[in-house]
């Protein structure tokens, strides 16, 4: 068995502080081999948010995220047969969440992941544990049941467990989905592609966001940049609805 880690301390880039970006991923395999078919180190560099300017720098001079970043790049590139991820969302912004999502979501191995973000477990896991009183619980319902449980404990705390916002009452109900079994294998595949939806959403609506000020920044006169921000606008809207239906049927079938 290969094991691989990403710990919050990030001690694996110790050694490679003073390398360039460059020199790191040169060093490593030539292919990457994941469920979504081959990728190159650069092909993964670009997956996870780098550009060509981020070859030439030291690792020390990478932001937190992008530190964090190539730390699992390095690991993913290592093909270990197990991944232990430790709090692997801590520094990175709403797209690459989203984007380590996807590459985790179609890796191979055993991923065994610690963190607070359910939306993440949900999406690339199909088992949640927890240690509840200093007992190591299998909890087959996922993280609703945790809730559910702390929530029988200590109804106050449950705003505090629930995390993003969601409150005790939001928190629970996916628990009573009339169209799928707690538990089972279909509930999970639709908690984890509800969860995702819901992360991709809010990407979208942020790009959409920026695309509103730069068209009321635009030269008005400039008819192919308003034509080509308009046309972009409307396609990421047309996304939007696709996604939303998706999510409000995930939605409904998870209660």
């Amino acid at each position: 068995m290969k094991l691989a880690v990403l710990d919050q301390r990030l001690a694996s880039l110790d050694e490679i502080r003073n390398d360039r970006v460059s020199e790191v991923i040169a060093r490593k395999r030539t292919t990457y081999h994941s469920a979504g078919g081959d990728l190159t180190p650069a092909q993964l560099l670009e997956r996870l948010g780098f550009t060509s300017a981020h070859l030439s720098a030291r690792v020390f001079e990478l932001s937190g995220g992008q530190r964090r970043r190539l730390q699992l790049l390095l690991q993913l590139l290592e093909e270990p047969n197990v991944l232990l991820l430790d709090e692997p969302t801590n520094d990175l912004d709403t797209d690459m969440l989203a984007a380590m999502e996807d590459l985790l979501d179609t890796w191979p191995g055993t991923l065994v992941v610690v963190s607070h973000d359910r939306y993440l477990m949900e999406r690339v896991t199909d088992q949640q544990y927890a240690i509840i009183d200093g007992v190591f619980r299998h909890l087959p319902q996922g993280v609703d049941q945790y809730l559910q449980l702390q929530h029988d404990r200590s109804p106050a705390s449950v705003a505090d467990l629930a995390g993003h916002g969601v409150s005790a009452d939001a928190a629970t109900l996916s628990a009573k989905e009339p169209g799928l079994r707690p538990g089972s294998n279909e509930h999970r595949v639709a908690q984890k592609e509800h969860a995702s939806l819901g992360r991709k959403m809010g990407t979208i609506a942020a790009k959409i966001e920026d695309l509103d000020q730069a068209l009321l920044a635009a030269d008005h006169a400039d008819h192919e940049n308003l034509k080509e921000l308009s046309g972009s606008r409307q396609a990421l809207e047309a996304e939007m609805t696709s996604m939303e239906s998706r999510w409000l049927e995930l939605a409904d079938i998870l209660g």
